[in-house]
């Protein structure tokens, strides 16, 4: 399979730990001047803390921009691990925007919890869709770093072995998973491998649609950037494809996590959407930044 910009150790790293680094992969300048908006977007003063009301905010988008554009080799890569262009869904309308995912001071009123079983708040993402072993609702989840973030300073735990533990449980439950059914809950406690993401303003990493993470504390106080857009693929995946080369990278980890070389995989439920209650507050939540900013 042809690729443009990942290396075959690169793809091998992906394929066993589900995530692939992108450094720089954004302008830092860019980054800075769209966190400067969203500061002013939520009416808080960068400089003063005291006037940051909430500890975490999920901010929607406002704005957007073709990842072809801001971020030519993240989006690159993209496509070396879906396999090629043809299976990404609307290739030349991908796009990544400005709902960020901003910790200012959360859990900094607690003691430090490092990445573990134990800690809160490990998740699959995908809560707008039920979820099977091939769905194609989000091919990968892109976790892009808007800002700097040290250790405890709200970078994001992954679960590098989630991958395998995953791939297991939706294929035994081919009828497909409600994203929350409380059975996700027990998968962490399943896997071994907890790492913390530290990262520098601009970079992207490119994780598996399997990978279990969480949200950690920010324990310095520095406001932490990130947006997680995930890459819609144009077709379930394939695990039974003729030639073994054609498979995606995502595919292939699929695969090894569940020890086969094919695997034949047909659901016996109803592929369907999930609407959350987050697509509501969001909404709620730009109409009260678009008036902001007007009346700035």
């Amino acid at each position: 399979m042809n690729r443009s910009i990942l290396s075959e150790a690169e793809i091998e790293h992906f394929v066993e730990y589900g995530f692939v680094h992108v450094p720089k992969a954004l302008d830092p300048e860019f980054c800075r001047e769209q966190t400067e908006l969203a500061f002013k977007r939520l009416g808080y003063d960068p400089r003063d803390a005291t006037s940051w009301t909430e500890a975490k905010i999920h901010m929607p988008n406002m704005n957007s921009w073709p990842v072809k554009e801001i971020a030519p080799r993240a989006r690159a890569a993209m496509a070396d691990l879906a396999g090629g262009e043809e299976r990404i869904a609307s290739p030349q309308q991908a796009s990544w925007g400005d709902g960020f995912i901003l910790n200012l001071t959360f859990g900094a009123d607690r003691p430090w919890s490092p990445p573990s079983a134990d800690h809160e708040g490990w998740h699959k993402d995908g809560d707008f869709f039920y979820h099977f072993l091939d769905s194609p609702e989000q091919g990968l989840l892109c976790a892009v770093y808007w800002s700097d973030i040290a250790h405890q300073g709200g970078g994001t735990y992954v679960t590098a072995d989630s991958v395998p533990v995953v791939a297991r449980f939706l294929n035994d439950n081919r009828e497909g998973i409600h994203p929350n059914d409380p059975r996700w809950k027990e998968l962490p406690s399943l896997c071994s491998d907890f790492r913390e993401i530290t990262a520098k303003t601009g970079d992207v990493f490119l994780l598996h649609p399997f990978m279990l993470h969480a949200s950690s504390q920010n324990m310095l106080g520095v406001p932490r950037f990130m947006t997680n857009p995930c890459l819609k693929l144009s077709q379930p995946m394939r695990f039974d494809r003729e030639n073994p080369e054609e498979h995606s990278p995502i595919e292939r980890a699929v695969l090894r996590g569940l020890g086969v070389d094919r695997l034949d995989f047909h659901i016996a439920g109803e592929r369907r959407e999930n609407v959350p209650e987050r697509v509501r507050r969001q909404r709620d939540m730009l109409e009260q930044e678009r008036a902001r900013l007007a009346g700035s």
